[in-house]
């Protein structure tokens, strides 16, 4: 049962700590989607995320051209879907604010590549659904009981759940 809208962020935050690496999802120049993974810097201001990429990688152009995306992330108990926009930035202090150490297998010299840039997602709206810990028990004696009875799952009996507009 979701709560307050702040809580409701919070929660959501704290389960974005929870991933790595999340789904990219832009619009390819032919218009079809394309999804594709990317780390996820560790720094979230105001619930925008960053990502590193290359300049000259064609999600740029496709951000560029259409900026409205959606990321996806995913574990076996937690989803996370987050509608929001994009856009490319070569802000230094941003680039040395969010290096980590392990870009340099994509950017091999440095935090200083001319190739590395940051793309900036501003969520606009974020929903999420988390089945883990009480959440997960609760869902899975819902479940059983649901089964067992032929039934459906009691709606907002799948974990915690809600969708946030930003």
């Amino acid at each position: 049962m979701p709560g307050n809208a702040a809580d409701d962020r919070k929660r959501l935050e704290e389960l974005i700590g929870h991933f790595h690496a999340a789904m990219l999802v832009t619009h390819a120049e032919d218009g079809s989607l394309r999804a594709r993974p990317l780390s996820l810097a560790k720094v979230h201001d105001d619930g925008v995320l960053y990502f590193a990429t290359c300049i000259a990688s064609p999600k740029v152009a496709e951000l560029e051209r259409t900026p409205a995306v959606v990321v996806t992330m995913q574990d076996s108990r937690r989803y996370i879907s987050i509608s929001g926009t994009a856009r490319i930035t070569r802000d230094r202090a941003l680039i040395d604010r969010l290096w980590s150490e392990t870009w340099k297998l994509w950017f091999p010299k440095g935090k200083d590549d001319p190739e590395l840039c940051i793309v900036e997602v501003k969520p606009r709206q974020a929903e999420y659904w988390d089945q883990s810990g009480l959440h997960g028990v609760k869902f899975v004696l819902e479940a059983a009981k649901a089964y067992a009875t032929g039934t459906k799952p009691k709606s907002g009996e799948s974990g915690d759940h809600a969708k946030i507009h930003i």
